[in-house]
């Protein structure tokens, strides 16, 4: 549904800012590209968060709890 909506609004800029829409496609290969290391850093935080959370859940775990 996100992409069908994405691809909507694109087409909707190119028809009425052509320029626009075009550089848009473009530059989103150099704009994921760039944002590539945020989203591995990201995804690194939340492993390091999923694990300490469940270091630290371990002796409810262990006795017992959910």
């Amino acid at each position: 549904m996100r992409l069908l909506l994405a691809f909507l609004l694109w087409c909707v800029l190119l028809v009425l800012c052509w320029p626009v829409a075009l550089l848009a496609l473009v530059l989103f290969p150099f704009v994921w590209l760039l944002l590539l290391p945020f989203r591995l850093a990201a995804i690194a935080v939340t492993g390091v968060f999923a694990f300490l959370r469940a270091l630290f859940l371990l002796p409810a775990r262990l006795l017992g709890g959910r």
